[in-house]
């Protein structure tokens, strides 16, 4: 056994509890939280490609029998990403950083919601 597991024995990790171990001093977005968050975002990220993929089928003359099915899906993933964005707190930074866009601005994703071309980040 270790010894800091145990309270008491002399080790210190600045305020964590021992059983946290040394691991603790390697900052705040380390760990079990970062892990989460990144998992989080994978997620997100698989959303705006299904999003994408309705885009592109909207677009498919072989699929217009099935449009309005289309657009449903599409209106209601798009409401999906809005509300897991504001549940989760995803900043615009975030969003750039993962889909790749440079422009850290709020322009460049009205810009991205607006063009629907399938080109997300290309500029």
């Amino acid at each position: 056994m270790h010894g800091h597991f145990f309270p008491g024995d002399g080790h210190s990790f600045e305020g964590h509890p021992p059983w946290k171990g040394p691991h603790m001093r390697m900052g705040p977005h380390r760990g079990a939280k970062t892990f989460r968050r990144g998992r989080v975002l994978d997620f997100l990220q698989r959303l705006y490609v299904k999003r994408e993929t309705l885009k592109q089928q909207l677009q498919s003359p072989e699929l217009q029998s099935i449009h309005p099915v289309l657009t449903g899906e599409l209106k209601a993933i798009e409401m999906v990403i809005n509300e897991f964005i504001q549940s989760f707190d995803i900043h615009d930074d975030e969003l750039n950083m993962m889909l790749g866009i440079h422009k850290s601005d709020d322009a460049q994703i009205a810009e991205r919601d607006d063009e629907g071309n399938g080109e997300v980040g290309k500029e």
